[in-house]
Order: C-alpha cells, then sequence, then structure tokens
C-alpha cells in the first residue's frame, strides 16, 4: 500500500546538503523542460554556465548567491525566486549552504511581463488575496509546459478535476488540503505534491493559501 505522505516532500527537510558536495535530484522532466533540487553544501557552488532558454531558481532553505560571468550578482534567500538570463553564463555559490529548486523551461518560452530576468522576487509576493476568490496568474509557458501561481480566499477551492500531464504543486503560503484519488494530503508553505497524469484530485484552502503549479501539458 502506497504510503499516504508519500507524496508531499519538504523541499528542505527531505534534500539535506551533503559536506562538501553539490547534489541534485530530477523531480518532474517532459520535453525540455523540467524541474529539480538542488543541494548545496557549505563552501560549494555550481560554475557559471549559458543556456538558451530560462530557468526559475526558488530558494527553499539557506542562501546562495547567484552571478554571471560579466561581474553582477544577487543574493538570494529562503523565500527568494530568480529568472536566470538567456545566453549569458550564471553560476551558483553558497557560504552557509542552500537548497533551491531550478525549474526549466523550453525555448519557445512565454513570459509575463512581470517577471523581469536577472531580478530577485518572491513568487508570493507576485498575486493578491481576494475575498471570497481565487486569483491565477500565468507566469511562464511553453508547448510543453506550464507554470502558474495562485492565491485562494479562506473557504475556496478547486473541485475535483483531472489534468492532461503530470504536474507539481509548490504551497508558497498557508496551509490547504489536497484530495488525490479519495485521500486527503494536508500540505502547508515549503511542500510540494506531485499528481500523476489524469490524476483526480482537488484543493480546499485552510485559511488563505497560496501555490504555484507546474503543468504538464501533454
Amino acid at each position: 500500500m502506497e504510503d499516504k505522505n508519500s507524496r508531499i516532500m519538504d523541499v528542505a527537510a527531505d534534500n539535506a546538503p551533503v559536506p562538501g558536495c553539490t547534489i541534485s535530484r530530477q523531480m518532474i522532466e517532459h520535453g525540455e523542460g523540467r524541474a529539480s533540487v538542488f543541494s548545496l553544501a557549505a563552501g560549494t557552488g555550481i560554475s557559471a554556465e549559458s543556456y538558451s532558454r530560462h530557468k526559475l531558481l526558488t530558494v527553499y532553505s539557506g542562501s546562495m548567491e547567484v552571478y554571471t560571468a560579466d561581474g553582477r550578482s544577487s543574493q538570494m534567500a529562503a523565500g527568494d525566486s530568480l529568472i536566470t538570463e538567456k545566453d549569458v553564463p550564471v553560476g551558483m555559490r553558497s557560504g552557509e549552504g542552500c537548497i533551491y529548486t531550478e525549474t526549466e523551461f523550453g525555448k519557445e518560452t512565454a513570459m509575463n511581463e512581470i517577471l523581469k530576468a536577472g531580478k530577485v522576487f518572491e513568487l508570493k509576493d507576485l498575486v493578491p488575496y481576494q475575498e471570497g476568490r481565487i486569483v491565477n496568474m500565468d507566469l511562464i509557458s511553453d508547448p510543453d509546459m506550464k507554470f502558474v501561481i495562485m492565491s485562494f480566499d479562506e473557504g475556496t477551492g478547486l473541485s475535483e478535476h483531472a489534468a492532461p500531464g503530470e504536474a507539481l504543486v509548490f504551497a508558497l503560503d498557508g496551509k490547504a488540503v489536497i484530495r488525490y484519488e479519495g485521500v486527503d494530503y494536508p500540505i502547508r508553505a515549503g511542500e510540494t505534491f506531485k499528481f500523476d497524469k489524469m490524476g483526480r484530485h482537488a484543493v480546499t484552502a485552510d485559511g488563505r493559501f497560496k501555490m504555484a503549479l507546474l503543468l504538464v501539458l501533454k
């Protein structure tokens, strides 16, 4: 029997750094898109490399410096996100250690104008709460994947439905209950939930709740 909590991952607690090492773990992949968790031990980093596509970095624990080969740098702490620039060598390094996710999109990426590559921001701050409403914002999409953020006022939710592909829910603020294939899974900020293709699910806010959704479109 499947463990009731096996679909929920605490990104920080479940991916503790190993001294002297950098570790990556892939969570989802489709076409040119993928999402992975990275763990940087104290004093380690990833050398600057350039890509012809955007990547979304989100820090869950610790801190790191994101730097470019031309001398620019940004400090990121828990809760911060950053969109990397295309065709610009970008590297990461951490003094204290850091756990972060990296979401990579394809070359045909469409990005919401609210996002500015190279600028640090918090995903949860991009959408407001509104009384009695669910607020939805499409942030990034390509032919294979879509990244959306949503806010739920207390008592609101999504009725049971199924998605055409795999999906990841990243809880950003507050708490909710995800009903997946008839089983309830409480989720809180910092945790991630995975849906299988056509897995039937519903979301009910427990108080106010914000989440990001990475959806495979096929």
